[in-house]
């Protein structure tokens, strides 16, 4: 939730001026207003805090710490350019480098914050010239002159992103933010906030796009999840149909927030359900990221074990459909100071997050880093301008296909409070993401009724023979939605208990564009005569010999015929119409048989395999077009008893 996301600029401030054992002022009067004032502004009670230690300044114009206490209230509300009223002023009371120092360092600070490069650069190497014991503020200020020389260098670069303001009726509260789309890009999640304070109701809200392309008016996405009480910052899965979402008070729990989860069915939200000691921990856990299938969750948390304060981490979904214990995401994503709001892009291969512990622009800047096929993340890319500015940045979200962004941006007000607003950009093409992504979505149906049906649609990869997602169908719609994701070769299963298995191929290993695709599936019952084609048996032209990407494949059916050992099927292999009839013939049933070979090696009985040669007489398809002959180069499985 916001409230927990950003740290006040006073807590960056280790060592402060209350700990001079002298103060400078001889007024007990005004040592009296800026004890008390100290009292109020540890408990965030700024305002009482102001009128005491300006009390305090009435009685000694001089009392140069009771300035610097007004310059880190204000830098706590956020209110930099007072603050730097006051820092200064202090500053120039004083002559002691040991106490010049404390003032540098928090105008260094303050001068950052406001993109004030200039300033805040020379207010830090003061500092380190002086400095030698502060371990941590040393390591800050350098970080933030090396920010500084980084935002040199790229502020006054061309940036071709075009963004703009969602509209009022989406930015319609006082601050919304960490927006979330499904992977057709038809639902906007996010949380919307009624008031700038931490007790204003926080509750979750989808806009659903219109006819004509727009957003429509929030709407509470269900009374199910959403309380009287706060609910924040969320995740959705590609499908739309597991959410995530993060509950601080009034749900049982094990610490200050916890992750909650809710599945829809049909239309219809279940009740939220703790994530459990695996995920949730004693301390605060929120700002969840699931990938496309919902099977790999990524959050913050302020855990023990990390690198730094807050840190991400990830858990995955087991066999057993629990979620396993959660692992610090480690280098180079996290770093000592604090790493937030991540994002898996569907793809699975690109996780953005905000980090104020990489260099940037200032505060929290959007990065990005991907994860190769051994799991091994890149040195993570700061996003650059206009994403990033001084100011903080947080939950950015981009669409399966690259093409857009979405991110909240928050606006400090001079009242002490901020303001947040959704922003869609437009991503250049020669800056959109590697491996774009995109899906097939359609109704899983039972043949012979048309009936909706519950089954586990699952993804592998051919190369690397890995399951990339595994989703369900509705088992009241039968709807489903698969992401798909460039550069690899695809075999797609349909899997129902009674049902023969669908087989499908994608071969996106070399497209650069490609559209959704709606497909509906038919399964049909283990009855006698039922027939699959095998689409993901591969052999070289003119060959028998299977190609190893056929393993996948092989495999499901070896472990189909395992779990149903009453079954006798007939492999037969079929050729188009290209050449001549008897050598075509001759070419299929060596195929046949080289399937045959490789289900008895595994274990299958040979007296429930019968193999048969078809060549070209059983075209499902015209010989006339390549698709057509494509489509009559196969390999069928069938049910003879």
């Amino acid at each position: 939730m916001l409230r927990y996301l950003l740290l006040p600029f006073c807590l960056l401030s280790t060592v402060v001026l209350a700990q001079v054992p002298t103060l400078s002022t001889k007024s007990k009067k005004a040592i009296e207003y800026y004890t008390e004032a100290d009292n109020y502004r540890v408990r965030g009670q700024f305002t009482q805090a102001i009128v005491l230690l300006n009390q305090a300044i009435d009685k000694d114009k001089n009392f140069f710490e009771a300035y610097y206490r007004l310059g880190i209230v204000y830098m706590s509300q956020k209110d930099f350019t007072t603050a730097n009223q006051y820092l200064e002023k202090g500053l120039s009371l004083t002559r002691d480098p040991k106490k010049q120092k404390v003032f540098w360092y928090d105008l260094g600070e303050s001068y950052f914050a406001t993109g004030d490069y200039t300033k805040a650069e020379q207010y830090m190497q003061l500092f380190l010239k002086e400095e030698i014991a502060n371990r941590p503020k040393l390591e800050r200020a350098k970080l933030i002159l090396r920010n500084i020389q980084f935002a040199k260098d790229n502020e006054k670069k061309a940036s071709a992103y075009k963004q703009k303001k969602l509209s009022d009726t989406v930015n319609n509260f006082v601050l919304q933010y960490f927006p979330v789309l499904t992977a057709d890009q038809q639902e906007l999640i996010f949380t919307r906030r009624l008031g700038p304070g931490g007790n204003d109701d926080e509750d979750l809200v989808v806009s659903r796009k219109t006819a004509a392309g727009s957003w429509g008016f929030p709407e509470s996405i269900s009374k199910s999840i959403n309380s009287e009480l706060n609910e924040g910052t969320c995740t959705i899965s590609a499908d739309g149909r597991k959410l995530i979402f993060t509950s601080c008070i009034g749900r049982e729990g094990f610490g200050s927030c916890d992750l909650f989860e809710s599945t829809k069915i049909g239309d219809v939200w279940s009740a939220p359900k703790n994530l459990g000691i695996n995920v949730n921990s004693a301390e605060w856990e929120s700002q969840p990221s699931l990938s496309a299938d919902g099977r790999t969750l990524y959050f913050v948390s302020d855990r023990r074990g990390g690198l730094g304060r807050r840190d991400i981490w990830i858990s995955t979904l087991n066999e057993k459909g629990q979620w396993t214990k959660a692992r610090n995401a480690g280098k180079p994503i996290n770093t000592v100071y604090d790493e937030i709001s991540p994002f898996i892009h569907v793809n699975n291969r690109t996780l953005y997050f905000a980090s104020n512990g990489l260099t940037g622009f200032g505060g929290y800047d959007i990065f990005f880093s991907e994860r190769d096929t051994a799991a091994t993340w890149s040195a993570p890319v700061n996003m650059g301008s206009p994403i990033n500015t001084h100011e903080d940045q947080f939950s950015l979200f981009i669409t399966a296909d690259g093409k857009k962004g979405y991110y909240s941006h928050e606006e400090a007000r001079p009242a002490g409070y901020s303001v947040s607003y959704i922003y869609e950009i437009d991503i250049p093409e020669d800056q959109q993401i590697r491996f774009k992504s995109n899906y097939v979505r359609g109704v899983v149906r039972d043949k012979a009724t048309k009936k909706p049906l519950l089954a586990k649609v699952e993804l592998i990869n051919l190369k690397e023979g890995e399951v990339e997602s595994l989703v369900e169908s509705d088992s009241l719609t039968g709807k489903y939605l698969m992401v798909l994701t460039q550069g690899a070769e695809y075999a797609l299963y349909v899997n129902k208990k009674g049902y023969l298995f669908r087989s499908l191929n994608f071969n996106y290993s070399e497209i650069r564009d490609f559209k959704p695709i709606t497909l509906d599936i038919d399964l049909e019952k283990v009855t006698e005569g039922t027939v699959a084609v095998l689409h993901n048996i591969f052999f070289d032209v003119d060959k028998f010999e299977l190609k190893e990407k056929s393993r996948t494949e092989l495999q499901k059916i070896s472990r189909f015929l395992t779990e149903n050992p009453a079954l006798r099927v007939e492999i037969s292999g079929h050729t188009d119409n290209v050449g001549a009839a008897a050598y075509n013939k001759q070419l299929s049933e060596k195929r046949a048989q080289s399937v045959y070979e490789y289900l008895v090696t595994s274990g299958i009985d040979s007296k429930r395999l019968i193999t048969k040669g078809y060549g070209p007489e059983r075209p499902v398809s015209t010989n006339e077009t390549e698709d057509g002959r494509q489509a009559n180069r196969r390999i069928e499985f069938k049910i003879i008893r």
